[in-house]
Order: structure tokens, then sequence, then C-alpha cells
């Protein structure tokens, strides 16, 4: 039987998100601004990247420590080549009950039906405007909401649970809760409304560009009524409530207004294999080398406990505008969200 980890402030090892790519296809303004991501930035090649049977191996390692839940990020998770493959290693590791993959969506009509074969049991799709103008300003590629659309009811016809996951950024596309909201209850899919928050150094952070969760929740109580939900396990991100006289639900991730801190249960792996136990982390810690060394799997376990025994981040109860101002940060599309 797998033993729970816990940290500093007695907070449980339970959740893993794994990135397995630095590269995306859009340049979402918020996270792979095109300025910045466009000019000879230099992504990782395919050596500085963990392998399938590293990531194998981690999993692994960390299930034996307490972890339930995988979830694969980017990047764009969909844009490392067969990734079908890994998710079926993945799902062969005993205690692993949950995978899932974060995704913008756009390739999810190619590949739903392999994943969905391999193993993976939800997708989190980022959709962030209705309005297809503003969706192709915010991508930052002149995608279309079709694309991303499509590949959501490919997603529900191979038989995958989907929420959609939309960043509100006041003056950007507050305008588009109502509408998102509005498609999204009309099919009975969970939409999820993030708070803009200051992960990386490229994002312009300020306190003024936040629509707070109790602002989005005023917005939708008045036309479409809620009631609150309970959450469904320790550490749900999501504060949750569902449409009067429905079971569809929509949830508010609030770590800017209502921080998370105390029940956050999550590490970090980056595409590069190093670790990072919060994500505002301003470092994190190799295991790559450690895996392509000699080290036994016991001395990674070892070595992981340790660091997670040691963890006491608590960035989004700790910070004001100004620590977010003087602190170095890890960029989203590094650390995978």
């Amino acid at each position: 039987m797998n033993s729970l980890t816990y940290d500093q402030l007695q907070r449980p090892l339970r959740d893993l998100r794994i990135s397995v790519t630095d590269r995306c296809n859009f340049r979402c303004t918020y996270c792979m601004p095109a300025e910045i991501f466009d000019q000879d930035y230099a992504f990782m090649s395919r050596d500085q990247l963990l392998t399938f049977e590293e990531i194998e191996r981690l999993a692994s390692i960390f299930a034996n420590l307490g972890v339930k839940k995988i979830r694969l990020t980017g990047g764009e998770p969909l844009m490392r080549r067969d990734l079908p493959v890994l998710i079926k290693k993945l799902m062969a590791i005993d205690g692993i009950e949950d995978i899932g993959l974060t995704t913008n969506g756009v390739y999810l009509v190619k590949y739903s039906a392999a994943l969905k074969a391999a193993g993976l049991q939800r997708v989190n799709v980022s959709l962030d405007a209705m309005d297809d103008e503003l969706f192709k300003k915010i991508n930052g590629r002149g995608v279309s909401t079709k694309a991303v659309l499509d590949g959501i009811d490919a997603a529900l016809k191979a038989g995958l649970a989907v929420k959609v996951n939309m960043v509100v950024k006041k003056g950007m596309n507050d305008q588009e809760i109502i509408p998102m909201v509005s498609y999204f209850k009309e099919k009975g899919i969970i939409l999820r409304f993030i708070e803009f928050m200051d992960v990386g150094s490229t994002n312009g952070w300020n306190f003024e560009q936040v629509v707070s969760k109790k602002e989005i929740y005023e917005k939708i109580h008045a036309v479409y009524p809620l009631e609150p939900v309970d959450p469904n396990y320790f550490g749900e991100v999501a504060k949750l409530y569902r449409y009067k006289g429905t079971n569809t639900e929509v949830g508010f991730i609030t770590s800017v207004s209502e921080s998370f801190c105390s029940s956050c249960t999550r590490a970090r792996i980056s595409a590069e294999g190093k670790l990072y136990t919060c994500l505002f982390a301003t470092k994190g810690f190799d295991l790559k080398t450690l895996v392509r060394s000699e080290a036994t799997d016991e001395e990674i376990s070892k070595t992981v406990t340790e660091i997670w025994n040691n963890r006491k981040d608590r960035y989004s109860d700790e910070r004001t505008e100004e620590t977010a101002k003087n602190r170095e940060r890890i960029e989203m599309s590094y650390i995978g969200g």
C-alpha cells in the first residue's frame, strides 16, 4: 500500500502535474506572447526533455509516495509525439487512479480517439472567448473558436470527460463571461473561470487586470442563478457551483482573491525534469540529472520525500503586488500551469 508524504504544513503529496513539452502552437498574450517567444526564443531540444521511460519511472516513484492523480501539461502537450504511448505507460502504474490532460483543444479532433484508447479519462480545454475575432487576437495565431469547439466535440464523442477553462483578464475578455456561460451551460459542460494571476515575468501583472471570483459570480448569478456545491475531495482547486435546476456545474479558480495554499497537494515536473513544489516557485529541483545517473529508485524516492517534507510554500497567501513585482518567477509556459 502506498503511503502519504506530508510537507511542513501537513499537506499530502497527492497530485502530480507533468509538462511534456515547452512548445505550443498558440501565442496567448498572457502566457507565451509572440513578441518574446517568436524572436529567437530557445525552446528545449529533444535530448533536454524527459523521455517517456524517464517520466514513467518518476511517476511510479511519486505513486509510491501517495500520488493518485496525474495531469499532463505543456506548452501544448499534444505537440509531443506519440503521447498516447506515454498515457498507456502511466495508466499501468499501480496507485494511479486518474490521468487528465490540459490542452488548447486544436489537436483533439485528430487525437481524441487514440487518447481515450490509451486510457486517458478527461481533458481540460482552454478557451478564453466565444467571439471569434477576439479569440484570434488572444491566441496570437489567428486560430478560430471553431477549431477549439470542434476539438471539444471530438473529445466528447470519444468518451472523454471535458471541462473548459477560461482565464479572465479585465479589459481583454471580461465581456465574454456570459456568452461562454450560455454556450457551455447549454452543452452541459463544466466551465471554470480562472482569475488572471502573476505567473512568470512576461505577462505584465498588476491587480488592476484581475476580475475577481466575486465579480464573475455576480455577473453569472444575475442571469443564471447559482447554488453552491460541496468539493469533491481535499485539495480541489475550483470552488464549485451549479446552475439552479440543472446538474451542470461552474467553477472558480481563485489564486488571487481567495488563495487555496492551505490545501495544495500538487507537485509539478517541468519538461526538462525539474521538480517544482509551487506554481509560483523561483527555482526547481533537478530530477533529470538524478534519473540519468546511477541513482536507484529508492535514492530518488528519498530525495523527493526530503523535498516535499521540507516544503512550506504558500506564496498566494503571502503575496502582495509589490512582492509580485520584485520576485523572479517561472514562466507559465515552462512549468505547465
